[in-house]
């Protein structure tokens, strides 16, 4: 697999669940305790660039695009999972995998699984600023032999986000919109492998936020809860830099979230055509906060 692919992989998490989740959110279309919260900013679960926080929470996506291969372009649909466990309120685990079908040549099967750790490391409330470091394994030979790569990746990531809700006043307007960022390297174990440099942003304009803290407009329902944004995941490998820009929305309440974006190829390297992420999205420390959502060990107030 070329490096552009294998980030392309790594990146799609799949969505099977979007009915329940949706049902659950549209029940409930308050914002209340979110998992990244600064302030009054809640930092939405963005599908390519992770957010800046920690959480009890399971992501579910389905994502489809075309990519350069070794004997042409390919077709790649990823169906894949993320569960994160709070160990402590700042520091939680992860476990991730996918099923991935590609043609080109023809091959389907489970992509390597990874863990990961993230700690949060700081939240300023006035300025809705939020930052977290963190470390994901993605274990060589643990998925199929047609699908997964047979070396292991180490990625050390630092993540940063930012809202703009301390602006002045005659800038109002613009305190809905926020940003949040990701870089780190993935270093291989592979003799022979090349690493690869991978950073990313997003931005955001919350329509929440804007009812609730700027002005109320009176939005209907699915308006009043929805983040349109923008994704820029990239990676730089062997003086190459792979990417895309992935414009969509994101429709989040108090237990979860519902999103899709359009995959745009940053060049001919990153892909040929436009592709998709879709993503259903639970919250289990809001759904459950007591029982499956709960830290193993502190609680929830000891975290801001």
């Amino acid at each position: 697999m070329s490096t552009s692919t294998t980030r392309l992989r790594r990146t799609l998490r799949a969505a099977s669940h979007i009915a329940a989740v949706t049902g659950v959110a549209l029940g409930t279309p308050a914002l209340v305790d979110a998992h990244a919260i600064a302030g009054n900013r809640v930092f939405p679960s963005t599908m390519a660039v992770d957010d800046p926080g920690v959480g009890d929470e399971a992501n579910f996506e389905y994502g489809h695009q075309r990519v350069p291969g070794d004997d042409g372009d390919q077709s790649i649909n990823t169906f894949s999972f993320e569960y994160d466990k709070l160990i402590t309120p700042r520091l939680a685990l992860s476990v991730d995998g996918g099923y991935v079908m590609q043609n080109n040549p023809s091959a389907r099967g489970f992509d390597n699984f990874g863990i990961g750790l993230k700690y949060l490391l700081y939240v300023n409330d006035e300025h809705e600023f939020m930052t977290s470091i963190g470390v994901d394994a993605e274990f060589g030979g643990t998925g199929s032999r047609a699908i997964a790569d047979n070396f292991s990746t180490i990625s050390p990531t630092l993540y940063l986000g930012k809202g703009m809700g301390d602006l002045p006043a005659p800038l109002a307007y613009l305190r809905p919109v926020a940003i949040t960022a990701e870089a780190g390297p993935a270093l291989t174990t592979g003799a022979g492998q090349p690493n690869a440099f991978n950073y990313g942003f997003t931005v955001q304009y919350s329509l929440p936020y804007l009812q609730q803290h700027v002005h109320d407009a009176g939005l209907p329902q699915p308006f009043a809860n929805l983040i349109p944004l923008v994704e820029i995941p990239l990676s730089r490998s062997q003086g190459q830099t792979t990417g895309t820009i992935n414009p969509g929305f994101i429709w989040i309440n108090r237990y979860g979230q519902f999103g899709v974006e359009a995959q745009i190829p940053l060049n001919r390297a990153s892909g040929s055509h436009v592709g998709i992420l879709v993503q259903a999205h639970v919250f289990f420390d809001d759904v459950a906060p007591a029982t499956i959502g709960k830290p193993l060990f502190g609680n929830m107030g000891e975290a801001r």
